[in-house]
């Protein structure tokens, strides 16, 4: 069983039914997907799953959009390279 979570938006704050693409729910999923993440909210296996991704496959797609998939500080960096 799914549970689901429905969020109402206003109509005029979306773009016009002409250019609202067929899969906006989709987009929609993953964009705040990437946010929560981006933020630290929920881990890259959460966000894959609420966005019908598998968890590289998210990582990856969060990288081709410009969000950083590790953060580590100056020392964890240099110790991983050691």
């Amino acid at each position: 069983m799914m549970n689901t979570l429905t969020i109402e938006l206003p109509v005029e704050g979306l773009p016009s039914a002409a250019e609202l693409p067929a899969n906006f729910a989709d987009e929609a999923r993953y964009l705040l997907a990437l946010k929560l993440f981006e933020q630290g909210r929920i881990s890259s296996g959460k966000a894959g799953r609420l966005c019908d991704m598998g968890r590289v496959e998210f990582l990856l797609a969060a990288s081709r959009a410009g969000v950083p998939v590790v953060d580590l500080s100056g020392d964890d960096l240099i110790q991983e390279f050691n």
